[in-house]
């Protein structure tokens, strides 16, 4: 799998269902841990929930990808898709507020928005 290629497929996917604040953050030179996040908002806990179950849906029946693992899909507040080399990352507003994931990871040159 292309991690660039599917991040943008993701950032797509992700504003056809209307999902906000769409972020890919590179982060390859930062942490082993992956090479990019994708960040998005949903406007209320039921959305978010939409976007993560979508996504997965999506990429599992199109594409034959699954996620290694998901977290807080349930709740609706911040869930989270790992594809192993990406990283999906859902929140509800306030939770985003809370977390800035962003903040944490943006060097300017690293950030890309998706309208």
């Amino acid at each position: 799998m292309d991690s660039l290629k599917f991040t943008q497929d993701v950032a797509t996917y992700l504003s056809s269902k209307k999902a906000e604040d769409i972020l890919i953050i590179d982060v390859r030179e930062k942490t082993a841990l992956c090479d990019y996040f994708v960040i998005a908002s949903g406007r209320n806990t039921t959305q978010v929930k939409a976007l993560c179950e979508n996504l997965e849906e999506q990429f599992s029946k199109q594409e034959g990808i699954e996620p290694r693992r998901t977290e807080g899909v349930k709740d609706g507040r911040w869930g989270v898709l790992d594809y192993g080399d990406v990283i999906v990352h859902i929140f509800n507003d306030e939770s985003r507020l809370f977390y800035h994931l962003e903040r944490l990871w943006d060097e300017g040159a690293n950030v890309t928005r998706v309208e």
